[in-house]
């Protein structure tokens, strides 16, 4: 028994047949997805709050169609479903991009996290107060400037517990790489489960994984938390 552990350890957090380990994949698959999904929201939270309809409803849809279906069918649509039309298979850098599952999962993982993330921080520069507005005003600047100095950096601080959650929940979706054919921590547990008929050792050690990097991340997220909003204590 502890030398198949020892098995699915290695597995897990090693070099797997010259790949990149499970919990290094969905570690790296959740950076590029964040990341990626973090700044292009930036931008598409600004739109989503605009008064003109033509720059809000096309980002409205955008987030109502990504938000309204579930992951793991994005995932096949884009996996599977693009690549079987014409024109992707007869332009050869969609082509090349869209026959890596590793390329598709990640551009789900972004769109998805994309239009959550945009709904948050579109959330809270609705919520930014009235005073700081009239007061960056006041001081002339103007539209650019105040979403610069004054709303955004505002925003992004009282949106941080909710960023905090969906980034936990990325985590979580990245279990669903192996739709892709991706080897993360969920895949790997697969096939040693095939390999081995150990379930309980398999799955068992990827829910660890999973749970040291929840606590991992949602530590860090609370200590920025509580530095980022420290200006929140005192004024109370």
């Amino acid at each position: 028994m502890m030398d198949v552990l020892e098995q699915f350890w290695q597995a897990y957090l090693f070099e797997n047949h010259g790949q990149m380990s499970g919990v290094a994949v969905t570690l790296w698959l959740l950076v590029l997805a964040v990341s990626m999904g973090f700044f292009l929201s930036l931008f598409m939270a600004v739109g989503r709050v605009s008064p003109r309809r033509s720059i809000s409803w096309p980002l409205w849809a955008f987030s109502y169609v990504f938000r309204g279906t579930p992951l793991y069918v994005q995932i096949l649509f884009i996996y599977a479903g693009l690549y079987s039309l014409d024109f992707v298979k007869g332009t050869p850098p969609l082509a090349a991009f869209f026959q890596s599952g590793f390329n598709c999962l990640v551009l789900a993982l972004t769109l998805n996290t994309t239009a959550y993330t945009m709904e948050i921080f579109a959330g809270a520069i609705r919520a930014t107060p009235a005073g700081e507005i009239e007061a960056a005003r006041a001081f002339g600047m103007g539209r650019f400037a105040q979403y610069r100095r004054i709303i955004l950096p505002s925003a992004l601080r009282r949106a941080l517990p909710a960023y905090s959650n969906e980034v936990i929940l990325m985590l979580h979706a990245t279990s669903l790489a192996f739709t892709a054919t991706v080897p993360d921590i969920l895949k790997v547990a697969r096939d040693a489960n095939s390999a081995t008929y150990q379930t309980f050792a398999a799955y068992g050690i990827a829910a660890v994984l999973y749970l040291i990097l929840s606590f991992v991340l949602i530590g860090l997220f609370r200590r920025f938390e509580r530095r980022t909003l420290a200006y929140l204590r005192h004024n109370h």
